[in-house]
C-alpha cells in the first residue's frame, strides 16, 4: 500500500510540474503579445505618413466604378460634392471608358484601377482585358470571368493573372490616365499567395501604389486569419518587403435590414476603430430599374449613397474629430 501511494504521489507531482511549467510558457506567450501589441517601437502608418499619433485617419473609398452607369453617376455624385475621399475602377467592364474620361476631366480627384479578375453577377457579366485565348485559365464556359474568387484560385495561372493584370493597367495608361492606386475586385488577388506576389511586384514595377494591410499589429492579423485568409510566412515577408505604403487596417460598410439600422451599424464601426490608417469600402450605385437587375444588394447600394451625404452622417464624423486622406496625398508624404 506504501508503494502505491509513493508512486501516486510521484505521479501527481510529475502532473503539478507539468501544469506548473504549462501555466508559466502561457503566461510567457500572453505577455509577449500584450508586448507586441504595445510596443514603443509600433508605429502606424498613419505615424509614419506623418499624421497624428492619436487619430484615426481614414479613407471612404467608392469601389466598382466602371462596373455599369449606375455605379459611375453615384460615384460621381459622392466625388464631386466632396462627400469620400477615393474610388476606383473595372477594367473590364461596360462603363469603364466612361469613367476614366470622367476622371481625365476631374484631375484632383484620387481615382485608381480596381483591379478585375471576376464578373459575379447573374447577367450582367464581362470577360477579360487580354485575349480569351492567352487567358484561358480566367475564363469559364461561358467566355466570361469566373464568378468567384475560388474558381480563379483553382482554374488560373500566376502567369495568366498577371498578364490580365499587366492588361488592365496597359489599357488605363493607354487611355490617356495614370491611376491613383491599385486594389483588387472582391479581394481575387489576396486567395492566393502566388497572386498576391503578381499584384504586389506590379504596384513597385509602375510606381502605383496598391492597397495592402501591414500584418504588424496583432490583432489585425489574427482577424485577417479567422476571415480565412492564406496569411503564410511568405505573405507576411512579400507584405514586409514591399517598398510602397500600407494601411492599418481595412473594412467594408457594414449592411442593415433598414437604412437607420445600417447607419447605426456604421456609427458603431468607426467608433471601434483604432489609431491608424484605415480604408472603409462601399459600393454606391444610383436605384434604377436596370440596376435591380444586375444585383440583389441594390438597395444597400442605393443606401450607401444616401449614407454619404446624410448631414447626420456629417456632423457624427465631425464629434468624431476624424482625419481624413487619399492615396493622392499617401504617396506626396511617402
Amino acid at each position: 500500500m506504501d508503494i502505491i501511494c509513493e508512486k501516486q504521489k510521484r505521479y501527481y507531482l510529475r502532473q503539478l510540474t507539468g501544469l506548473f511549467i504549462l501555466l508559466i510558457i502561457s503566461s510567457c506567450v500572453q505577455r509577449a503579445d500584450r508586448e507586441a501589441e504595445a510596443s514603443p517601437d509600433y508605429h502606424t502608418w498613419a505615424e509614419k505618413l506623418g499624421f497624428p499619433a492619436d487619430k484615426r485617419v481614414l479613407i471612404f473609398h467608392a469601389d466598382d466604378m466602371g462596373m455599369a452607369d449606375e455605379a459611375n453617376e453615384a460615384t460621381f455624385y459622392l466625388m464631386e460634392n466632396g462627400l469620400i475621399q477615393s474610388a476606383a475602377a473595372m477594367p473590364p467592364c461596360p462603363a469603364y471608358e466612361d469613367a476614366i474620361k470622367w476622371a481625365i476631366a476631374n484631375p484632383h480627384f484620387d481615382v485608381g484601377i480596381h483591379l478585375t479578375l471576376t464578373s459575379e453577377w447573374r447577367t450582367h457579366r464581362w470577360g477579360p482585358v487580354s485575349d480569351p485565348s492567352d487567358v484561358p485559365g480566367l475564363v469559364d464556359p461561358d467566355g466570361y470571368m469566373w464568378r468567384s474568387v475560388q474558381d480563379v484560385v483553382l482554374n488560373a495561372t500566376p502567369a495568366e493573372v498577371e498578364k490580365e493584370l499587366r492588361a488592365q493597367i496597359e489599357k488605363t495608361l493607354s487611355m490617356g490616365y495614370r491611376p491613383d492606386h491599385m486594389d483588387t475586385h472582391m479581394g481575387t488577388v489576396f486567395g492566393s499567395n502566388d497572386f498576391t506576389e503578381v499584384y504586389l511586384r506590379l504596384a513597385e514595377e509602375y510606381n502605383i501604389p496598391a492597397m495592402v494591410v501591414d500584418y504588424s499589429n496583432p490583432a489585425v492579423l489574427e482577424r485577417y486569419k479567422q476571415s480565412g485568409y492564406p496569411i503564410t510566412d511568405r505573405l507576411m515577408e512579400m507584405i514586409d518587403n514591399y517598398s510602397l505604403p500600407r494601411l492599418d487596417n481595412f473594412w467594408s460598410v457594414p449592411g442593415g435590414k433598414t437604412y437607420e439600422e445600417m447607419r447605426e451599424n456604421f456609427f458603431n464601426l468607426i467608433r471601434s476603430l483604432e489609431p491608424g490608417l484605415t480604408e472603409i469600402v462601399f459600393h454606391p450605385q444610383l436605384e434604377s430599374e436596370y440596376g435591380k437587375t444586375i444585383t440583389g444588394s441594390w438597395q444597400q447600394r442605393s443606401w450607401e449613397v444616401e449614407l454619404f451625404a446624410d448631414p447626420l452622417v456629417k456632423e457624427f464624423f465631425g464629434q468624431e474629430g476624424l482625419i481624413f486622406t487619399n492615396w493622392r496625398d499617401i504617396m506626396e508624404r511617402f
